[in-house]
């Protein structure tokens, strides 16, 4: 129940802390608005480090379906605990979504922008091209995962990638990979998030988007599936 709760938490704090960023550059009035990408790609940087740093120790800083697939994959996790952590992860990214209307609620109501109140809650592509948009996400999530079953994979016997070499990681998938779809590569960092744009009354919103809302799913599943497996036959081979 620790591990489950670090997940629920850790990914809540993810979500509240990354999509306030989207929030705090393109809602109307705050104090970072129009402050553009670059402020976008370093606080969602920050926001994944900071739970890693809290709870790492805790519940292995998974915060993401993709994640734990492929730590399952790769042997360093157990199959069995999947379902409660991609439980929890999925959860605490719907409180996450709902303090970020909260905390945001009175610069929601003076955005006219409709684009822009659903962004902060979610993702979608700069060019909607559905396959191409999948491979994107899929590339993405794979290299994520990769690169920290590498991390895991040289790390002491039973420890989690430090928080600066998470960061570094998603500080390169941003710059790098973020601006094709958003660079989702977390069903809990869009799915949910979404969800919660779905349930909270904000003000004039447009529809949630639900058909592009399974590519930020699908491709981060199968990148992490395929990481996994990538992971396990690499360095497994490498490190014997």
């Amino acid at each position: 129940m620790e591990a489950y709760l670090g997940e629920f938490l850790g990914t809540m704090i993810l979500v509240f802390l990354g999509n306030s960023v989207v929030a705090n550059v393109v809602l109307k009035g705050t104090k970072g608005h129009g402050s553009g990408w670059t402020v976008i790609v370093l606080g969602w940087m920050v926001a994944v480090m900071v739970p890693v740093m809290m709870f790492g120790a805790m519940s292995g800083a998974h915060f993401n379906p993709a994640v734990t697939l492929g730590m399952a994959m790769r042997n360093n996790f157990a199959w069995a605990t999947v379902p409660g952590y991609i439980g929890c992860q999925m959860a605490g990214g719907v409180v996450g979504g709902i303090l970020v209307f909260i905390f945001y609620r009175p610069h929601f109501n003076v955005t006219e922008d409709k684009d822009a109140k659903l962004a902060v809650f979610c993702t979608a592509p700069a060019i909607r091209s559905p396959i191409d948009n999948l491979i994107s996400e899929f590339m993405a999530t794979f290299l994520l995962i990769f690169a920290i079953l590498g991390a895991v994979a040289y790390a002491p016997p039973g420890a989690v990638p430090g928080p600066i070499a998470v960061a570094a990681i998603i500080l390169a998938m941003g710059t790098a990979l973020g601006g094709t779809t958003g660079y989702a590569m977390n069903p809990a960092r869009d799915l949910s998030p979404r969800i919660a744009y779905w349930l909270c009354p904000i003000k004039d919103k447009r529809d949630a988007d639900w058909g592009y809302s399974w590519i930020p799913v699908v491709g981060p599943l199968l990148g992490g599936l395929a990481a996994g497996l990538a992971g396990k036959a690499v360095f497994t081979a490498f490190l014997l």
